[in-house]
């Protein structure tokens, strides 16, 4: 998602030491749900006693707390020193290191176009052909993955550079299950299912959709994960890689199409609790709130793994609230099962036996697991053990990513800034509020010609 529109520039430098076997917070060898074997085997293959890890990353306060957990299992298998730092404006410190000669043994970030940035002037060390191998062999839509981690080095060849470690997924529709349950609705499994369940709200005397653009100074964001998610539905993958590289144009019909798929959804009336004038004018943090009131306002509501925090206090995620995947297209079986979302990728920026060795303990399950047993982590790692998430919401957003045919990130934050988080922003604004997709796609196009 946007988040990095949302941060402040202030900095903060976070130090932390490594972990002792009395800090692990799941002892090893107990609780059958963690794969041990894995941190045994792990364990004697890395001795790294006198060694030191430095490792920049983008988590601070709980998600800092809960990768430390994770890397203390590093610590008490190799013996190595972890020192973890962050940043407020992360995206810049580890520019400025990088370019000072400065740089910590491993970086970990969230934006595939910073990193490719670094992997262009030779920042990044390849992580070579056997991880490529294991990213198809392990991860579930393993192709995707190898694509989201393979960037031109600084001699213009592509390479793997990249390990994607903690997943978010976007491609979720919100509903009440008390309500669909009052009106005798059913989850449905095709985008034609969905469309059909929207009329049948409308037949009822009801109003399917909440939709909220609103963002203070990123509005429109929520549209463009709409349209990410239609392009994903509608197009192949190589299309929708080609539109986020502008190797085919905003004006492309595949594009239009897609924004024509959501304008369905949001430009109609009857479609929208407020009707469509409320679409751009509705912040996105209280649009979900119709999908509480009495009689519910709205039925459906699609935002990505964080909205929760925006219900209702109090409100029980799989019993008061549940999501079900964005469902794709019968017509379509071609384009399979694709995931819409975001995450954050390992990359080495100093090539040292403990980067190397931090690598390869993200390949084991009990890597994933520790993290998984908590909060805030999902992964594709097919043999991490699905009953170590932590509650049953997080198992069954760790199933939409396993059963995944296709991962693509989030398409905006792919584009240049001015394109991303500024003109497809303010193009969905527009869009809804009566202009049309060519004309939309066509302004966009404009803006991107300008800034080549």
């Amino acid at each position: 998602m946007k988040k990095t529109f949302l941060m402040t520039a202030a900095l903060a430098l976070l130090m932390a030491g490594g972990a002792a076997a009395a800090d692990l917070k799941f002892k090893p060898g107990e609780d059958s749900k963690f794969n041990w074997q894995s941190f045994e085997d792990f364990k004697k293959g890395h001795d790294l006693k006198g060694q030191t890890l430095t490792i920049f990353g983008p988590w601070r306060g709980e998600d800092e707390a809960l990768f430390k957990i994770v890397y203390a299992y590093f610590t008490e298998a190799t013996g190595v020193e972890i020192k973890y730092s962050s940043s407020e404006n992360y995206e810049q410190q580890i520019v400025i290191d990088t370019q000072a000669g400065s740089p910590p043994d491993v970086a970990i970030l969230p934006q595939p176009g910073l990193i490719a940035d670094l992997a262009s002037k030779g920042y990044l060390s390849p992580l070579g052909d056997e991880t490529q191998k294991w990213l198809l062999d392990n991860y579930a839509a393993g192709q995707s993955w190898v694509d989201l981690s393979t960037y031109k080095g600084k001699d213009g060849n592509a390479a793997l550079f990249a390990f994607p470690y903690k997943i978010d997924v976007k491609s979720l529709v919100w509903y009440v299950p008390e309500n669909f349950e009052d009106a005798g609705y059913e989850v449905p499994k095709t985008m034609e299912d969905l469309k059909a369940l929207t009329e049948q709200i409308v037949a009822d005397g009801g109003t399917p959709w909440c939709i909220g653009l609103g963002s203070g100074g990123a509005t429109g964001w929520p549209a463009t994960d709409w349209v990410e998610d239609l392009m994903l539905r509608t197009a192949t993958p190589e299309t929708y890689d080609k539109w986020v590289t502008n190797q085919i144009p905003f004006t492309d019909a595949a594009v239009t199409g897609a924004l024509d798929e959501f304008g369905w959804f949001a430009k109609n009336d009857k479609f929208v609790d407020g009707g469509a004038a409320a679409v751009a004018s509705t912040d996105f943090r209280d649009s979900p709130k119709g999908l509480f009131a009495s009689p519910p306002k709205c039925y459906l509501h699609h935002q990505a793994s964080f909205i929760p925090s925006f219900f209702p206090e109090g409100t029980v995620v799989g019993e008061d609230a549940d999501f079900f995947y964005m469902p794709p297209y019968a017509s379509k079986p071609e384009l399979g099962n694709p995931v819409l979302g975001a995450g954050t990728l390992a990359m080495i920026t100093k090539d040292t036996p403990a980067a190397r060795a931090f690598i390869e303990f993200l390949k084991t399950p009990i890597a994933h697991e520790v993290w998984m047993a908590q909060t805030s982590f999902l992964t594709p790692y097919k043999s991490a053990n699905p009953e170590a998430y932590a509650n049953a919401p997080m198992k069954k957003q760790g199933e939409i990513l396993l059963n995944s045919t296709t991962f693509r990130f989030d398409g905006s934050d792919l584009m240049p800034g001015k394109i991303g988080a500024g003109a497809f922003w303010t193009g969905m604004i527009d869009f809804v509020g009566g202009k049309s997709a060519a004309d939309v796609a066509a302004g966009v196009q404009k803006s991107w010609d300008a800034i080549k």
